[in-house]
């Protein structure tokens, strides 16, 4: 299956099992409205159509058109930014153990909602491995592993011999291994989890944009980009680091990070048995990380930036697929079948958040690269406070809503912080020679 002309070209489109059409009509109110149709707007309308809540959810575009249909398809139960310890020293004990445990729970929520709704989007609970390339690191690793079974999680540290056999790879001196994670086909969930919110009695409208979200007679008034409006007691923003139209108020608090993904032709059998005998996915410790998994047809994926955007999509695609040969010690550059991007939105301080944008309002962020495991959690928290939870009391901190001064320069600062990531990987690399 091929992308349609308006929409990017990915892997995901092409491998897609189920096109989702969200062609129905506006109605006059909903109980809920949730703004975006991405994993976590669809995971709080499922579980608030689940509990018999009259739900609409309004995605701008075409499902998938955002980061849920963009991304590798890693489901991590972990900060990508963020050690634990930091984040318990920034929340404090209570919240943050709160938080931590959340957060490493979101991939057996993954796993268990795709069973649950029986969406055949490849889901494989094979496990996450985060290697690292120094002993001092290795030394963290160690630790950090002792931590996460300390709270009750299936976590473990592999050695350099067991990280080995896991990769091919010599450079690695040891390895997290967390058992609960693992990849999923990202665009068969989405739609799985689409079709489950409409099987529970809600209501999932595409190419239905918003241009504002108004407080009238104690609820609020959605008004959509054609005219058309919705009355709703309550407003769930799930529009992650769109800038345009109402989802302005959410995604200008973030800085968006460019990332690019390929995916090569398919492998050969013996080369998957040496690369990935147990098929986990692996994302480094690096500065400048490296990460590679399969598909269900071996093919390899793996991402990277571009410090500078012009004509990056075609040469981010040489330089992947350069790396996974010089990484893997593959025979030779194995050819692109398919490169493709989108934008992920970071935090200023790397963790999840809940912005009250008035009574009844909120909106839900910061993922910070781990989306999918992460939204499934975010996603039935945003449920909890929009039911009248006390948003004070969530396991999800909740923030102001502040916009990043000149946010349209933030690509810049990006940009100059993969060059530096690069450098500081160059110099440790030299050392370790």
């Amino acid at each position: 299956m091929t992308a349609s002309p308006d929409m990017q070209d990915t892997l995901w489109r092409r491998t897609q099992r189920d096109r989702f059409d969200g062609s129905g009509s506006l109605p006059d109110s909903a109980r809920v409205a949730v703004i975006g149709g991405g994993f976590t707007g669809m995971t709080a309308a499922r579980a608030l159509a689940r509990q018999g809540v009259e739900t609409v959810v309004l995605e701008a575009g075409r499902l998938g058109e955002g980061a849920s249909g963009q991304n590798a398809g890693f489901v991590v139960p972990n900060f990508a930014l963020g050690a634990p310890d930091v984040v318990l020293e920034k929340l404090g004990e209570e919240k943050g153990g709160q938080l931590l445990d959340l957060v490493a729970g979101g991939a057996d929520r993954v796993f268990t909602i795709a069973a649950e709704e029986q969406i055949l989007c490849d889901a494989a609970q094979t496990g996450w491995l985060n290697p690292c390339t120094t002993d001092a690191e290795a030394d963290m690793l160690r630790k950090r592993a002792g931590y996460w079974r300390s709270r009750g999680r299936p976590v473990r540290f592999l050695d350099r011999e067991e990280i080995r056999a896991q990769t091919g790879m010599d450079v690695y001196r040891g390895a997290l291994l967390d058992e609960s994670g693992g990849t999923i086909h990202p665009l068969d969930y989405l739609t799985g989890l689409a079709r489950a919110v409409e099987k529970a009695g809600g209501a999932v409208l595409e190419n239905s944009p918003v241009q504002k979200i108004a407080s009238e007679g104690g609820g609020y008034t959605i008004t959509l980009a054609g005219g058309e409006r919705l009355a709703a007691a309550s407003v769930l923003l799930c529009t992650n680091a769109f800038t345009g139209g109402a989802a302005a108020k959410l995604g200008k608090t973030t800085v968006p990070l460019r990332v690019y993904q390929v995916a090569t032709e398919p492998l050969d059998a013996e080369t998957v048995a040496r690369i990935a005998p147990d098929r986990r996915p692996v994302g480094d410790t690096r500065k400048n990380l490296f990460t590679y998994r399969l598909d269900r047809d071996n093919r390899l994926i793996s991402g990277g930036m571009a410090a500078i955007p012009m004509g990056a999509k075609a040469r981010l695609s040489r330089v992947i697929t350069e790396r996974l040969a010089e990484e893997l010690s593959l025979p030779e550059v194995p050819n692109a079948e398919v490169a493709w991007t989108g934008v992920a939105a970071l935090t200023t301080d790397f963790l999840p958040r809940i912005v009250r944008f008035g009574p009844n309002y909120f909106g839900g962020i910061g993922c910070n690269g781990r989306g999918i495991a992460m939204t499934a959690q975010l996603g039935e928290t945003l449920a909890r406070a929009a039911l009248g939870a006390d948003a004070e009391g969530l396991p999800i901190p909740l923030r102001s809503a502040r916009r990043i001064p000149f946010h349209a320069a933030t690509p810049l600062a990006a940009s100059a912080g993969l060059i530096k990531a690069r450098l500081t990987d160059r110099l440790s690399s030299l050392t370790r020679t």
